[in-house]
């Protein structure tokens, strides 16, 4: 059995299967860095109508799909695909379901208008993740969060997921970009998350309005890491996160970025058994 530490990246996006942007781009280096100084990884991303599958390979895993999982009440099958980047030595696994993810676009329309469903995506791409996961057998020590529509994530694995031995002493960082949205996430979230098991009490600042700030507080509030993926986030998630005594991954570019973020998920896998001593 391997004695490597496993880091799961769950991200919004990663190039080469959408255009090159700031998360995009971060995810997939960091992976592949991450898997060359040492660590089993495994990334997960959404399988978007705009990703095309033939020209990058995408395929079925047979064995992983067939799910289903209930959204609001409505049942909604889960498809696994996977697909290689061979220059980078690794793979990357797409969360898709056809009601959600077969428009040709990623989280707007082509005015840039948000999608009214993009927190039931979020709710569907981060229990389809976790629950593929398990079902492969592979233990994260870490989870990566990179881009807001994983940033329900922190919040399910400590109350949906909360009593799953799968995950009992998996860790938590979010990184945080300057990638917010204006108006707020989705309708009925709250109702939506209470759906889930989730009881209000556990999700203040949603209740309250659920807004990029808000999501972002919520992922905080649940994380054991924070890393700023930007050299200017909001002022608001900045003062919040100021505030708390969260292991925090101050801005850094280039290679160090790397090699940090790399010490960084020892530093907080370590952590309770440092505390326990």
């Amino acid at each position: 059995m391997s004695t490597k530490k496993r880091v799961l990246f769950i991200s919004q996006e990663v190039t080469p299967f959408l255009p090159k942007g700031e998360i995009a781009t971060n995810v997939k280096e960091l992976a592949q860095k991450t898997q060359e100084k040492g660590k089993e990884i495994r990334v997960f991303m959404p399988r978007y109508g705009v990703v095309n599958e033939r020209r990058n390979q995408l395929h079925e895993v047979i064995r992983l799909s067939g799910m289903n999982m209930i959204i609001n009440d409505v049942d909604h099958p889960l498809i696994i695909k996977v697909a290689s980047i061979q220059a980078a030595k690794m793979q990357v696994y797409f969360i898709d379901n056809e009601e959600y993810f077969k428009r040709k676009a990623v989280v707007a329309d082509d005015k840039g208008k948000l999608f009214k469903d993009n927190e039931e995506r979020s709710m569907f791409f981060i229990r389809g993740t976790l629950e593929t996961v398990k079902k492969l057998g592979w233990i994260p020590d870490v989870i990566h969060c990179h881009g807001w529509m994983t940033g329900l994530l922190p919040l399910y694995l400590k109350t949906y997921f909360g009593e799953d031995p799968h995950f009992e002493n998996t860790k938590i960082v979010t990184s945080i970009y300057d990638n917010g949205f204006k108006g707020e996430f989705g309708e009925g979230l709250a109702g939506k998350l209470e759906f889930d098991g989730i009881k209000s009490e556990a999700f203040p600042h949603l209740n309250e309005k659920s807004d990029f700030v808000n999501l972002m507080k919520t992922a905080v509030d649940y994380s054991d890491g924070v890393v700023i993926n930007a050299e200017k986030i909001d002022k608001n998630v900045e003062e919040y996160l100021g505030n708390t005594e969260i292991e925090t991954l101050n801005y850094v570019k280039g290679d160090e970025y790397f090699d940090q973020c790399y010490d960084f998920y020892d530093t907080v896998i370590e952590k309770d058994a440092i505390l326990a001593e």
